[in-house]
């Protein structure tokens, strides 16, 4: 079929084409439809469809995560435990902000006890709060022997209470070794300063 016949084909007579014409005719429409069906409601399927298989692979991944976290309940529920205990065990080595002042006395006597001279033993005026606990530093200055100096620190770390020596320091004045440093002890706080240490915190992170 060439140009010519294309060109003398009526459009009101369709019937009368011939197949090649009609068929071309019948595919340019099937084409139509479809373009108009995917610009007017397919191409929003499509994006939902693709949407949801995007949902659908994120709740694979939580399903295999929390999957496995049921597998391992057991186990996690013991560590759990197991890191309750230890952290109840260390709390009650931190004294109560009554027992600070015994707790003062009892590392003063450590250092009497192995003939030691406090020239300096002076806690800081404030404390440094933490989230559940303060830190007390107390700055010390004593004379005696190297050895009674290391009896000292041992009873030190033997206390029922936490205490730490740091930043120590040993020079010799003329035959007698002096130490300076600080101790640090810890006490837990009570409900009322955690809620207020908390009441804080929260306050900064609003700024």
């Amino acid at each position: 079929m060439n140009l010519d016949e294309l060109r003398n084909l009526n459009l009101r007579n369709i019937g009368s084409w011939p197949a090649l014409p009609k068929v071309l005719l019948l595919l340019g429409i099937v084409v139509v439809i479809v373009a108009l069906g995917y610009v007017l409601d397919w191409k929003d399927q499509w994006e939902t469809l693709e949407t949801a298989q995007a949902e659908e692979g994120k709740l694979k991944v939580q399903y295999t995560e929390k999957k496995a976290k049921a597998i391992n309940f057991e186990l996690y529920a013991q560590q759990l435990t197991e890191v309750e205990q230890s952290f109840g065990a260390l709390v009650k080595q931190l004294p109560n902000r009554s027992e600070i002042d015994a707790l003062l006395t009892d590392i003063n006597q450590a250092g009497l006890g192995r003939g030691l001279v406090f020239e300096l033993f002076r806690p800081a005026s404030q404390e440094k709060m933490a989230e559940f606990y303060a830190e007390l530093p107390i700055r010390l200055r004593i004379t005696g022997t190297y050895h009674d100096m290391g009896a000292f620190a041992s009873d030190i770390a033997q206390l029922p209470r936490i205490v730490t020596l740091n930043d120590l320091s040993i020079t010799n004045d003329k035959g007698t070794l002096v130490l300076e440093g600080d101790a640090k002890t810890f006490r837990y706080l009570d409900e009322e300063e955690i809620a207020k240490q908390r009441a804080a915190a929260k306050a900064k992170g609003k700024k």
